[in-house]
């Protein structure tokens, strides 16, 4: 299939060729160029109005800017933004109990992006292997989902199964393997059959793998399983979490945390959590990691930190972005919307055989496009989305065109 052609004007084309000649070609963005945003629209920099249909991968939750979330900011900016984990500041002890208490659970460490959460995670989940399961040194293993995405670090890409995201990278770090999503089967087989593997990591929803919704009790079985041969369930929400899938955390069931204390059902509670992106709403890299004090405390002073983790300006934006989700109640908003979204996707799907499939969750969704792997549909799919004013993306090596509606 021939791409189809779609005109740049040369003001954009500008910034586009700017960003080609002087930064990395690791990315192959949809040709817009913005410079605005409120809430779930953007305009580019010819002043064109567009629907926000990807939200950063669900790191605006809350919307482009909101005043409440950028008031805080400025406030905390003014006033101090950074002491290092050298000294103490005012606002980690208040945004770790804000954190702990939401979540339910007893410690949070915080950090500033997801892949950096992630990695912190496997640090956390090995020790506790060590310190407490009593693995022998150097032993541990962790297990993923299959078609994971969990960031593109060489730790992370090395429990990858994407080609793309692991060649030319080699070699890799061993004491890591996978299982196929949603595989409760093949997930038992491989705990049952190694007494070294301390974790399994699993994103509730598999985002970058075209938001594949699991089957409903895919999560309570790896929370019996992991609880069965001890070993830490650990939920990657960093895309999932914060209200995006209709609940505040996909783990979360019928729970929305509205009442300020997390009322998780404790057979789906994962052992660790893992958030980022919308834990800012979109303002800067914050990202959090949250277990109780059997596992966190397996780390030690001087075994784990970094420079900008758990940093002023990083506290007072993550307690404003959370409340701002409490007040505006963007869990139910996303939960009804979403039902709303999926049912006139189907509806168009039944006159138009070129959508074979719509899933998700929330406003977490996607369709799945009729077309083989090697064709530039779903490319073009995004593009005519973007000429009508509409701003989707697909993950690679998939044909799916993601849509994380914004609120």
């Amino acid at each position: 299939m021939t791409t189809l052609t779609h005109e740049t004007s040369a003001l954009s084309q500008s910034y586009i060729d700017r960003e080609d000649r002087y930064g990395a070609h690791n990315y192959h963005p949809v040709p817009v160029v913005l410079e605005r945003g409120e809430g779930v629209f953007l305009w580019d920099v010819e002043g064109k109005k567009y629907f926000d249909f990807l939200s950063a991968y669900t790191a605006v939750n809350q919307g482009h800017c909101h005043p409440r979330i950028i008031r805080a900011m400025i406030t905390q900016a003014q006033k101090l933004t950074l002491t290092s984990r050298a000294f103490h500041n005012d606002l980690l002890g208040k945004c770790e109990e804000y954190m702990a208490t939401l979540f339910g659970y007893d410690k949070v460490l915080m950090m500033n992006t997801g892949v950096e959460a992630v990695e912190t995670a496997m640090k956390l989940t090995r020790k506790w292997a060590y310190m407490v399961k009593g693995v022998e040194e150097n032993k541990a293993r962790i297990l993923f989902a299959g078609n994971n995405f969990h960031g593109r670090t060489l730790s992370v890409i090395s429990a990858s199964t994407d080609p793309s995201a692991r060649a030319g990278f080699g070699p890799f770090m061993p004491g890591l393997g996978t299982v196929p999503y949603d595989d409760i089967k093949a997930l038992e087989e491989a705990l049952a059959s190694d007494p070294d593997i301390a974790g399994f990591f699993v994103e509730p929803i598999q985002g970058e793998a075209g938001v594949y919704v699991p089957a409903d009790d895919y999560l309570s079985e790896v929370a019996r399983l992991c609880r069965k041969y001890n070993v830490l369930f650990v939920a990657d929400e960093i895309q999932t979490g914060i209200a995006r899938t209709g609940r505040m955390l996909a783990t979360c069931g019928n729970c929305h945390c509205s009442s300020g204390t997390c009322r998780q059902p404790q057979d789906v509670k994962p052992d660790i959590l893992i958030l980022g992106k919308a834990l800012s709403g979109g303002t800067m890299p914050v990202s959090a990691v949250l277990a109780d004090d059997r596992i966190m405390l397996n780390i030690k002073p001087g075994q784990h930190g970094s420079t900008f983790g758990g940093n002023p300006l990083a506290c007072a934006v993550a307690m404003e972005a959370l409340q701002v989700v409490l007040d505006e109640d963007l869990a139910t908003n996303a939960e009804k919307m979403g039902v709303i979204f999926r049912d006139g996707l189907r509806k168009i799907a039944q006159k138009y055989p070129l959508i074979k499939l719509v899933r998700g969750k929330g406003l977490l969704n996607a369709i799945v496009i009729d077309s083989d792997e090697e064709s530039t549909l779903a490319w073009d799919f995004c593009m005519e989305m973007k000429d009508n004013g509409l701003l989707a993306n697909y993950p690679w090596q998939q044909n799916q065109v993601g849509s994380s509606a914004g609120h």
